[in-house]
């Protein structure tokens, strides 16, 4: 039971697993945010090409 308490204590080490834990979450963010943007600008450029490839523009 000791050893856990010192364990629970103990501070060192915390740093690094705040900051893989922090680097984790930006990562995640970030693979939900680049599929809806590549979305995003594959609408743009489908767009655009509609207006170039028709007599009437857009």
């Amino acid at each position: 039971m000791r050893t856990l308490v010192r364990l629970w204590k103990e501070e060192e080490g915390q740093d690094l697993i705040e900051y893989a834990l922090l680097v984790a979450l930006i990562a995640l963010v970030a693979m939900a945010a680049f599929p809806a943007l590549g979305n995003s600008i594959q609408a743009v450029f489908n767009h655009a090409n509609t207006c170039l490839n028709s007599t009437s523009g857009c």
